[in-house]
C-alpha cells in the first residue's frame, strides 16, 4: 500500500522532526509512504479565510489522483478507536485501492472543495491540535493500525 500525507505547513520543532522521522521510518517496513508538504497562504486578513484555504486547495489537488483513497482530517470527522481504525485501514487495503491521501489542512481548516472529495473523514478528537501535532498522531496511528493488523505487540 502507497500511504502519503498531504499537510498544509512544514513542522518547526526539533522534537517533532525527531519524532516523525522516527514514525516514518517504522512505516516505511509496512507500506510506502511519503509527506508531501503544502506551503500555507500567509493570513494577513483573518476575514479572508476562505480565500486562503481555496488557494491551499489549488495546491493539494495537484497531488490527489483520481483513484486515490482520500481520508480528511476534520474536526467533524468519524472518531474511531484504533482498532476499528485499523480494521479500517485493513479493508481500504483488501479493496485493492493502493494509495490512501491523508489530508491535513491549515490554520483556517480544509476548503469544501477538498472535504467533498473525502471518501472518509476522520477526527482524533474534538479538541483542537497544532498542525504539526496532529501530523505525528496521525503518523503514529497509521503504524499501530499495521501492527495491529499484523497482531504485533506494539499496540498493548
Amino acid at each position: 500500500m502507497n500511504i502519503k500525507i498531504i499537510a498544509v505547513g512544514k513542522i518547526k520543532e526539533i522534537y517533532l522532526k525527531d519524532a516523525i522521522k522516527e514514525y516514518e521510518k517504522r512505516l516505511l517496513g509496512f507500506c510506502s509512504f511519503s509527506v508531501i508538504e503544502i506551503i500555507p497562504e500567509q493570513i494577513l486578513d483573518e476575514t479572508l479565510s476562505d480565500k486562503y484555504k481555496k488557494n491551499e486547495a489549488k495546491k493539494i489537488l495537484q497531488f490527489i489522483k483520481p483513484d486515490s483513497f482520500i481520508i480528511t482530517l476534520e474536526i467533524n470527522g468519524n472518531m474511531f478507536s484504533s482498532e476499528k481504525f485499523a480494521s479500517k485501514m485493513k479493508e481500504i487495503s483488501n479493496s485493492g485501492i493502493n494509495e490512501v491521501l491523508f489530508i491535513i489542512g491549515g490554520a483556517n481548516g480544509l476548503d469544501s472543495e477538498i472535504s467533498n472529495l473525502a471518501d472518509l473523514k476522520l477526527s482524533f478528537s474534538k479538541m483542537t491540535f497544532t498542525h504539526q501535532l496532529i501530523r505525528l498522531i496521525l503518523m503514529e496511528q497509521i503504524y499501530r493500525s499495521f501492527k495491529i493488523n499484523a497482531n504485533e505487540p506494539y499496540h498493548r
